[in-house]
């Protein structure tokens, strides 16, 4: 009589067996995106970062400089840094003033113009750092040092990092978010995880040039059918045991089963969250939604507030496009920086003041800003600034960060910072270390020593800091 398994239907049989045990006890571990213990008490829990990408100028924002209003036209020799790096010269440029009034506000009396009224009605919450430098004169250099720590290297991204050191406070959702990213300038580089294990990289939600509305993670539908989907998703589980029987310690294959494991948890919570619906009236209004030209970055703000709440560490808010000149970039026609400041002031604003009624403001930090900032003077005597790595302003709000202050100085034309200098990598050790992380012990083992995001440099910065 023929028995009713072959010998290799035996084995194989057997392997799964063997694999099923692999996978739960993969299971069994701890999950890559628990909570973490951090290294010291942190002053915040997460980060949204409003990435303004082009580069948003510092001198007809945030750093007042007088100088320009009474020069204007003049012919300046600046020590132009694309110049000296194309030429090894640099021609005298003419001295360009703010489009916009500077004022003060607040009780602080904080300087800002008036590109960004709404967000200057929170002068006393932000923490203004007016000496900001960085690496990189062109887009694609600047943006992966500010997301990755490097202009050139494959590096694991700054949410990535915070991923990989604290886990993730939802189980059924990811640690990083990434909201409407570009292609260009790095694309996914910047929200990518590297040579970090895969389950660290940051989750895209959309991308530009798509409108939030019609953003969301592919492939992610409310379950209907529980049963009929928990049985697929087991039989899901045995294939991916089988794989694992078959080459145990195959980390790649790892992150694509904890992968699968994260989806199926998402099916249940991530809807939900991703939904809008359930918002009031007031709090559309606030952060512009429904409003032209504020509703698409208002979606996008009103999300990254959600995704806070629902315990995701690390949440990158993209204004950007997918055009050859990113969003901020006016080279030769400085006004159209009034019409992306009419589509992001509100929303920010709005953002700011939700997190504030609802007591998350303390424990979130809100970080804005761009690659770096713009020339004091007209690029080739035109409309328009050229970029500037030596000098900029990015702004910081909660999360322990001090309130209603202007760190550090740019000389008096706001080209180069000169007091008190923050490196961006100075940032990132500082937002870091506000997290509860050493910057210097957050590291990971690869190709034969450790890497960090600050690589051997960076320093925290306590005068940033409540």
């Amino acid at each position: 009589m023929t028995p009713p398994f072959s010998r290799r239907d035996s084995l194989r049989t057997l392997a799964c067996g063997f694999g099923a045990l692999a996978l739960s006890g993969l299971a069994a571990q701890a999950n890559p995106l628990a909570p973490r213990r951090p290294h010291h008490p942190p002053r915040a829990k997460r980060i949204i970062f409003l990435f303004m990408s082009g580069g948003v100028s510092h001198v007809d924002s945030f750093d007042y400089k007088p100088l320009l209003a009474q020069e204007d036209g003049e012919m300046r020799q600046f020590g132009d840094l694309r110049s000296l790096a194309k030429t090894g010269t640099s021609p005298k440029m003419r001295v360009m003033k703010p489009l916009w009034e500077f004022r003060q506000h607040g009780q602080s009396g904080l300087w800002a113009s008036d590109l960004f009224p709404e967000m200057a009605k929170h002068a006393d919450d932000l923490c203004v750092i007016r000496s900001m430098h960085t690496e990189g004169i062109a887009h694609g250099p600047a943006t992966l040092f500010l997301h990755t720590g490097t202009t050139n290297f494959i590096r694991p991204s700054m949410g990535a990092w915070v991923n990989y050191g604290l886990g993730s406070d939802n189980e059924n959702l990811p640690g990083f978010i990434s909201l409407s990213p570009a292609l260009g300038n790095g694309g996914p580089r910047n929200y990518g995880n590297a040579f970090l294990p895969a389950v660290y990289q940051g989750t895209a939600i959309g991308r530009a040039g798509i409108p939030a509305k019609d953003s969301t993670i592919r492939n992610l539908h409310p379950l209907r059918n529980e049963h009929e989907a928990k049985r697929q998703f087991d039989l899901l589980r045995e294939l991916n045991a089988a794989q694992l029987s078959a080459k145990p310690g195959e980390s790649e294959f790892e992150a694509v089963a904890e992968s699968y494991e994260l989806a199926w948890r998402m099916q249940s919570a991530a809807p939900d969250v991703l939904d809008l619906r359930g918002e009031s009236p007031a709090t559309l209004a606030l952060y512009g939604i429904g409003e032209t030209p504020t509703d698409n970055f208002g979606r996008q703000c009103l999300l990254a507030r959600r995704l806070c709440e629902a315990g995701v560490r690390f949440i990158q808010v993209n204004y950007a496009d997918n055009s050859n000149n990113p969003a901020w970039d006016q080279h030769s026609n400085l006004p159209k920086h009034g019409e992306h400041a009419k589509a992001v002031d509100k929303p920010v604003a709005g953002l700011l003041e939700d997190l504030k009624q609802r007591g998350l403001l303390e424990d979130t930090i809100v970080w804005w800003g761009g690659e770096f900032g713009r020339t004091p003077y007209a690029e080739k005597n035109g409309t328009g600034r050229d970029h500037n790595p030596a000098g900029f302003s990015v702004w910081l709000a909660g999360g322990g960060f001090k309130r209603g202050i202007a760190y550090g100085e740019t000389d008096e034309f706001g080209h180069h910072a000169v007091v008190d200098k923050v490196h961006m990598h100075d940032l990132h050790a500082t937002l870091l270390h506000a997290l509860g992380l050493n910057h210097e012990r957050l590291t990971y083992r690869h190709a034969g020593r450790d890497f960090r995001l600050t690589d051997v440099y960076g320093r925290v910065v306590p005068g940033l800091l409540g």
